[in-house]
């Protein structure tokens, strides 16, 4: 069985992937932690990596099935993305930029430019987006690579610098300001460029990413064919504001794969080391480093999962929604990094030794998630300019919201198919927010749940949680929307980390109303929502510490996913808790 069965559900691929790559900890391997990190100190991929992600079929899951690949929706890429960064960030980030650089091609291409770039990749090519120019960065705004018609085509003069893939990509999707028409975006292919109109820069030296192709692209008076404008003309810079909502959801998953393994590699040394006459594990400092970061874990995927799931069911709220992720997920992972290097002590330092000295790479590698793509200050100038008009309507329904909530929430569902459209996607969310929306009437509904079906001291302690979010979360709400915001302060900065928390609590009561229906009352079905809705309160400053006395089960989850073939993931908590 490979990538090539596309009919499958998201979770089997992503299961027969993981198989295929192998235990991490084998001594031998393309995805063994062994053989990666021995190439990382040589800047290069492990030999055999690339090839067996190919011949597996992952390429596919870059192209749609609108145009001949097996890209169902975001949501399966996501998992098999995340199956693939818990082993080896870099590859997954080349995969990551080649998709980064052909989703233009997706959204507005016309049928030739989309068959020939399918058909590459199919094949084995690779693309980049080349936007960033040296002395800009994220200033999009100023862009001085131009693009000058000439005949039926275009002489393009400027200089691309970083992007991903810019040397081993065929495709190249390019920011220039064309003359007459403004700054748009170009489809290049470089086997039909002039020899010597165009060259490569070097590979950028990096902390993390070692053997990534990080690199840049100049070009000399260079002709581009005709028909090469990827959507309308001058609105490239709206172009790629739209493109980067998608990549920025996937980034979620190169975050929840590298929580996964630091915690993995951080549980199995607390395990196995023993001090003071007992494993570490089973010191008090320890196991809270521990458990906050299976928590933070767990509030991640609640939170990235139906966004990315969002891009087929409703892609006109990832304007705000695809920031969020963008934010607070590869912060979360930062955080359960730290808390694991904690665990590790001196070992986490160290380039061999525990899982042959991966952390250091984890680690190191992490780092970018929350770079690339737009900063994490660029994200949250992105919430905050959107977060008045979503604070007018914070305590009002929205209209259908429960079929929307159920579409992104429901695990039992597979997500549409995507059928690419750049008309899909909006640059603003204009209030339609089903998930700050919602909050009131899922807290309604969770009480009623509580008092019917939970034990009382369970039912108490949701009960007690959701309250005091409540306060905290209508507060807010109501000072942003009788105030003023200038999303470029640092004011504005916090308020729109805090939203952040605030849509993470409501992703987990969605996730436990619509995909716990049959487990609720099962030992973790309800602690693990108390559990992280506590985690999340004392983000927002309250003192609080998870419940020791629901903790138990949720913990049992944790550790048995240790050796087990599961993810430390919610679908491993719901497995828990039906009947054997």
């Amino acid at each position: 069985m490979t990538g090539q069965d596309v009919d499958r559900p998201s979770h089997a691929l992503a299961a027969d992937l993981d198989r295929i790559l192998g235990d991490p900890l084998a001594k031998s391997g393309p995805f063994g932690f062994a053989e990666t990190v021995e190439h990382e100190e040589r800047d290069a991929l492990p030999p055999g990596a690339v090839d067996l992600l190919r011949s597996w079929g992952f390429a596919r899951y870059l192209v749609p099935e609108a145009f001949g690949g097996g890209l169902r929706n975001l949501e399966q890429l996501f998992l098999l993305t995340r199956v693939l960064a818990r082993r080896n960030l870099t590859v997954s980030v080349m995969f990551g930029s080649a998709l980064l650089g052909v989703n233009p091609v997706w959204l507005w291409g016309d049928e030739e430019q989309r068959e020939r770039v399918a058909r590459g990749l199919l094949d084995g090519d690779l693309a980049c987006f080349a936007v960033s120019e040296p002395d800009h960065g994220s200033d999009l705004g100023t862009n001085e690579t131009v693009a000058v018609p000439d005949g039926d085509g275009y002489l393009l003069t400027g200089e691309k610098w970083p992007v991903g893939n810019a040397t081993r990509g065929r495709f190249v999707t390019v920011y220039a300001n064309v003359e007459g028409v403004g700054s748009s975006l170009l489809l290049l292919d470089k086997s039909q460029l002039d020899e010597g109109s165009w060259d490569n820069h070097p590979f950028v030296r990096t902390v993390g990413l070692r053997g990534h192709d990080l690199s840049g692209i100049t070009f000399r008076g260079t002709r581009v064919p005709g028909g090469c404008l990827l959507g309308r003309p001058g609105g490239g810079l709206a172009g790629i504001l739209q493109v980067l909502q998608i990549t920025r959801t996937a980034i979620g998953a190169l975050s929840v794969g590298t929580m996964d393994s630091v915690l993995r590699t951080a549980l199995r040394h607390a395990r196995e080391r023993v001090l003071y006459g007992q494993e570490i594990y089973r010191i008090p400092v320890i196991r809270r480093h521990l458990v906050r970061a299976h928590l933070d874990l767990l509030i991640a995927e609640c939170t990235a999962v139906p966004v990315a799931r969002s891009l087929s069911v409703a892609p006109s709220r990832l304007s705000l929604w695809s920031s969020v992720v963008k934010y607070l997920v590869p912060t979360l992972g930062e955080e359960v990094v730290a808390e694991a290097g904690r665990v590790l002590g001196a070992r986490g330092y160290l380039r061999e030794g525990v899982a042959s000295g991966v952390f250091q790479k984890l680690q190191r590698d992490h780092a970018i998630a929350s770079i690339f793509e737009g900063t994490t200050h660029v994200n949250l100038h992105s919430v905050a300019s959107q977060l008045p008009t979503v604070a007018l309507v914070s305590d009002r329904p929205a209209r259908d919201g429960n079929t929307v909530l159920r579409d992104l929430f429901d695990d039992a569902r597979e997500a549409p198919v995507w059928q690419p459209s750049g008309r899909a996607l909006r640059l603003t969310n204009a209030a339609e927010d089903e998930i700050t929306r919602g909050w009131e009437p899922a807290v309604a509904r969770a009480r009623l749940i509580a008092g019917r079906e939970l034990p009382p001291a369970e039912a108490g302690a949701l009960t007690k949680v959701l309250d005091q979010l409540s306060v905290l979360r209508g507060g807010f709400y109501a000072r942003i929307a009788a105030g003023t915001l200038d999303a470029t302060t640092a004011e504005a900065q916090d308020a729109a980390a805090e939203h952040c928390l605030y849509h993470a609590a409501a992703s987990c009561l969605y996730t436990w109303l619509y995909s716990f229906e049959q487990e609720r009352t099962a030992p973790a079905g309800t602690a693990w929502l108390v559990l992280v809705l506590q985690r999340l309160l004392s983000r927002l400053g309250q003192a609080t510490e998870p419940d020791e006395s629901l903790l138990a089960p949720v913990e049992e989850v944790m550790l048995a996913c240790l050796d087990g073939p599961e993810h430390f993931s919610l679908r491993a908590v719901r497995a828990a808790c039906r009947p054997v």
